[in-house]
């Protein structure tokens, strides 16, 4: 099991096969997905499998979020390809409520950062929030994020944070 980052707080890992309903309950709460769209928990079961098959593909996925000291869930995070521009390479996470508000995002967004420039050879890490998400845009700015012109999709726009290599 790859272990993308550890510290005194956090570990950032692959999940395992078991773990799959940790995943999917962690999308039954609505304020968590609040800002994301829609999905069913079948898509959500999707999700999860797709995640498990891509930990043999390379060094992008969804990871789980655990504690350090004793192993409770926190939430998942993901760095992939960015779709909407070749290049850049894409973080997000979505933590459990009773983690929000305790630096936890923005420790997890920091090391997707170092995680993202030791393992790809990209100049632009990204990240696109809602634009009423006020609280993840303040997270990936602590972390080190520029906010950038909005990102037009088809379906709206979303707001837009870069942080490139130093």
């Amino acid at each position: 099991m790859r272990i993308l980052h550890q510290d005194q707080n956090f570990i950032i890992r692959e999940f395992s096969a078991e773990e799959h309903n940790l995943f999917c309950n962690l999308f039954e709460d609505e304020e968590v997905t609040k800002y994301l769209p829609y999905r069913s928990p079948e898509q959500y079961m999707e999700m999860f499998e797709i995640a498990l098959a891509d930990y043999l593909k390379g060094p992008f996925g969804r990871f789980g979020i655990f504690g350090a000291e004793n192993n409770d869930f926190i939430g998942m995070c993901l760095i992939r390809n960015f779709a909407d521009v070749s290049g850049q390479v894409e973080i997000g996470y979505t933590l459990s409520k009773k983690y929000w508000g305790k630096g936890i995002a923005t420790d997890v967004s920091r090391a997707l950062v170092v995680y993202g420039f030791l393992n790809t050879n990209t100049d632009d890490i990204v990240a696109v929030t809602d634009l009423d998400n006020t609280g993840s845009q303040k997270v990936l700015e602590k972390a080190g994020f520029s906010r950038i012109n909005n990102l037009e999709r088809e379906d709206g726009e979303l707001a837009y944070y870069i942080v490139t290599r130093s």
